[in-house]
This record gives C-alpha cells, structure tokens and sequence, in this order.
C-alpha cells in the first residue's frame, strides 16, 4: 500500500482502525497520465504481453511500473459478516482433532479479528505475529522466538512467509506445523498453493490436507490439495466448480467429513480388508493341502465361494453405519477412532472338525470349506454395527 499510494497519515490511522473492527478496506486512488506515459505503457504492456517465457511476470512488472505514486481519493470499510453457525463448525473440526489454516488476502489486523470473531483464534490462545522481516537474521530471530512459544497461534503475513521460507523452509514448517491455528495475512493466490504443497511435503504421513475456498483467488489452493472443497457464494462458482466436492453454507462441512466423510472411509477400508481376507485364506488352505495330487476343491466350490458364499455377506458392509448421523455430528470426537479390523481364527474351526471327525478327503473338503464361509461370515458379524436396508 505504501508503494501504491502517495504517503498519507490519514489513509494509515483510517484502514488500521476499520481493520480493527473486522471490516475489509478498499482504498480507491486515481493516477493521471500523460499522452506520452500512456503511450510508453501501451508499447510495454503489448510487449510484455508477446512474450513466450515468463509472460506474466513481465505483464506484472510493467503494471507495478504504472500502479505506485497515486493520488488518494477515499477509503471503504465492507462488514463481511460471517456465515450462519461458522462458530459452531470450525469448534466441531478442532474437537474433531483437525488442525485449520486460514490463508486470507485481507490486512492482518482484519484477519486477525475475524479468526477471533469465528473462534478460529480461542480467547485464552497465545498468539504470536510475524510481519516484517527482511534478511537472514531476522528470520531466525523470528523463528526461534516462536519456537519457544509453545502452544502459541502464529500469525503471519504472505511477504514475511516467502521470506523466511527462502531461508529457512524446513524449520519454518516443521515448527509452524505444531501450531494450533496459523492464519496467513495479505495472501496471494499463488502463495496459498506454495503453503498447500509445503504441507503436503513436511506433514505427518498420516495426515491428508483439504483446502476449501469460495472465490477465484481459491482455485489454486483448492486444485494443489488432497481434496478440495468449493463453497457456492456471493464470489461465483469457480472455486466449487474446480474442488472435488460443493457445498452452499460453511456449515454443511461438519456433515460432510463426520458422517459422509467418516462412513465412507470405514466402509471402504472394512470392505477392502475382507475382499483381501478372503483371497489370502483359501490361498493358504489350498497351500497347506496342495502335497496331494488331487485338487482339494472342485471347481464349482471355487467359484461360489468368490460369488454366492462370500460376495453378498461381504458386500452388506456398504451398508454398515456403527453410529447414527446426529450422534456423528454430536460427538466430533468420534472422527478420530475409525474401525479397526478384527480377526477370527478359522483355523479353529478346521482343526476341531478335523478332530471330531474321520480325516478321509471327503470329510477334510467339507471341514475346511465350511471353516472358510463360516470365517468369512462370521467376521462380517463381529464388523458389522447397525445395517441400514
């Protein structure tokens, strides 16, 4: 802003103090130009605009070039109010053991009121802000004052995150990464993509990143992460036409990750865990008896277990939901403990069996194929909760 618009102590006191109320400033200024200055910038901008390496980093200099020294004309202050129940859905997600970044293009005192407006910032919370730095050492200086800070919310800006992350990207991320809330001022969209990708790279392997965003600034940012989500808004409908996924009210997320989103994941993995169980136990019974000549199941035995035996009790799994959909929303805290699998141990079946009865072939085929379908069924049982028909 100080390079943009001619030094003025009013416009200075005016933006911080509407910032500080939460509202979002537009400065509006005017520049006049001379037939020759206009001229000389046609020639550049048509120049600039021809190139086949770096054009639009050549397009932005030659505007940086006309945009400074203007004339101030007046300054805005916009109420954004916030979306109905934000509160309520970003409280679920932090009990719900997801961690939240805001990336934001507004000034930082704007930022910094809204995310403590929205609870994305609690009131009890540290909060330690990064604004300007500019050489090496006053990056580390900064870095290490936060790293003592345990616990604390950092705010910082997107000037300040670039440079320090040319320095020092490694502990910069390794140490803002433990943070409970980050909020990244004056943003750009490029920047919220280089902060989606660095999280991708130094996060916890387990640890996926969802980017969600409701303008065309998002776009970037919600097309670099693992699943993008795009809000329809007042902004248009590019960020939700880029995600992989749309919804209309902020709120609709918490349903989305805790019911959809949980119920998904638990049927999948359940699902994907049997189908792999049940090619891994016939392959070692057939193992265990292939030192005879003769095949120990016919070929029609072989083919009903893949289908009629194994495929419908297993596939009723898609259809399991342990919770229902209010309780999930309830307790946010349930998103953090999915299914684990459970295992039955078939082979008890088989060696009673075999132990009860006459070991003649006929008697092993049946023993040890009935082991198999009541293994497989009864590992079903043990996973499955409720089943919604």
């Amino acid at each position: 802003m100080q390079n943009l618009v001619q030094y003025n102590d009013w416009l200075q006191e005016e933006s911080a103090n509407m910032a500080r109320e939460g509202l979002r400033t537009l400065v509006i200024a005017k520049k006049q130009l001379t037939q020759e200055k206009y001229h000389a910038f046609e020639q550049n901008i048509t120049k600039a605009r021809l190139q086949t390496i770096n054009r639009t980093r050549c397009v932005r200099e030659v505007i940086e070039i006309l945009e400074c020294d203007m004339e101030l004309l007046g300054v805005t202050g916009v109420e954004d109010k916030l979306q109905l129940d934000v509160r309520q859905t970003l409280e679920s997600l932090h009990n719900g053991g997801i961690k939240i970044w805001m990336l934001t293009g507004d000034k930082l005192e704007t930022a910094t009121c809204i995310a403590k407006s929205s609870k994305l910032i609690r009131r009890n919370d540290d909060i330690y802000i990064i604004q300007q730095v500019a050489t090496r050492e006053e990056c580390l200086q900064e870095l290490n004052i936060f790293k003592r800070k345990i616990g604390a919310c950092l705010v910082i800006t997107g000037d300040a995150l670039q440079i320090c992350l040319s320095f020092y990207e490694k502990d910069l991320m390794e140490s803002i990464i433990e943070s409970p809330s980050v909020v990244v001022c004056r943003c750009s969209p490029t920047q919220k993509a280089i902060v989606v990708d660095l999280l991708k790279k130094y996060r916890n392997k387990k640890v996926r990143v969802c980017a969600i965003g409701d303008g065309g600034n998002d776009v970037s940012m919600i097309q670099s992460a693992y699943v993008g989500i795009g809000i329809v808004g007042k902004k248009g409908k590019q960020a939700s036409l880029a995600a992989a996924f749309s919804i209309n009210p902020f709120s609709y997320l918490t349903r989305l990750l805790f019911v959809h989103g949980r119920d998904s994941y638990k049927r999948t993995a359940s699902l994907s865990q049997f189908i792999i169980h049940r090619g891994v136990i016939i392959t070692v019974i057939q193992a265990i008896f292939s030192f005879t000549a003769i095949s120990l199941y016919q070929g029609f035995l072989l083919v009903d277990y893949g289908t009629v035996y194994t495929m419908f009790p297993v596939f009723s799994l898609v259809l399991d939901q342990d919770v229902p959909a209010d309780i999930a929303l309830l307790y946010p805290e349930l998103y953090k403990e999915l299914a684990k699998g459970r295992i039955y141990q078939g082979s008890v079946i088989m060696y009673v069996g075999l132990i009860l009865f006459d070991a003649d072939f006929i008697h092993v085929v049946s023993i040890t194929f009935t082991a198999l379908i009541l293994t497989e069924l009864l590992m079903v049982a043990l996973a499955v909760r409720i089943t919604v028909f």
